[in-house]
């Protein structure tokens, strides 16, 4: 496993593609309304990117055919965007990964469609929580057990299942590098992070305990095996001389 070390200059190519993206997500907060569609989201996203000079790098990656992952509800990841309405109550993350020159920045975030359930609302500040816990222990020194841990109590504090088969992965030219990034784990364990590492982190967590999910027929999407509403959040880090820089803001 050769995991890349970024110059401070790639970084900064990094860091522009997440401005874009950043901002793309900023508009998608404003769309999330009641009546939208999940396809509607996906077409103003890629307008967005063009505009901009980036493009969608998820569309065509392994045959996958949209700019987004649009997962409603129970489903938890790699959603296919539809037409179907979204109505108030319900969540939706849609998961981007920015190209700009050559250079990658991926986010996910989920959205609530109006007023949503106090477990779902517990749902996403858990799970948001969880993200910004495990970015902090993205420093010189720690390991990628120490991110997982922190994610990983923070689910179990909050009585949520954590969905351990999606990680987060090293990102830079490829969408997908080394490392894995797992979201649960024990301190002081795995890789050891240095300066110029770039990774995503991106906990799932379920209403439902087990974080058990199923796999769609159609090879992508993913759902929760017992029904419960999933969340995701997601963000690229560097590791820094002064810390954590999240690039996808």
């Amino acid at each position: 496993m050769t995991i890349r070390i970024r110059t401070p200059e790639e970084i900064g190519y990094m860091r522009e593609a997440g401005k874009i993206l950043a901002a793309c997500h900023d508009h998608i907060a404003g769309w999330m309304v009641p009546g939208i569609t999940t396809a509607e989201i996906d077409n103003r996203v890629e307008e967005f990117l063009y505009r901009r000079g980036a493009t969608p790098e998820q569309k065509g990656y392994k045959g996958f055919p949209y700019a987004t992952c649009a997962s409603v509800n129970d489903v938890v990841c790699h959603g296919f965007p539809n037409g179907t309405p979204l109505k108030p109550g319900d969540i939706a993350t849609i998961d981007i990964v920015v190209n700009k020159d050559g250079w990658l920045s991926d986010r996910g975030w989920t959205y609530q469609v109006g007023s949503v359930s106090k477990p779902v609302a517990r749902l996403l500040h858990t799970t948001h929580k969880a993200l910004m816990k495990g970015i902090q222990k993205a420093r010189i020194g720690s390991t990628l057990g120490d991110i997982g841990y922190e994610v990983e109590q923070t689910a179990r504090q909050g009585r949520l299942g954590i969905v351990k088969s999606l990680v987060g992965h090293g990102i830079g030219r490829q969408m997908h590098e080394p490392p894995e990034v797992l979201h649960f784990g024990r301190p002081g364990t795995g890789v050891k992070l240095c300066e110029g590492m770039v990774f995503t982190i991106e906990p799932v967590f379920m209403l439902g305990s087990s974080g058990a999910v199923l796999w769609g027929d159609d090879g992508w999407t993913i759902s929760s095996a017992d029904g419960s509403w999933g969340a995701q959040y997601e963000h690229t880090i560097a590791v820094t001389k002064e810390g954590p820089l999240i690039l996808s803001e």
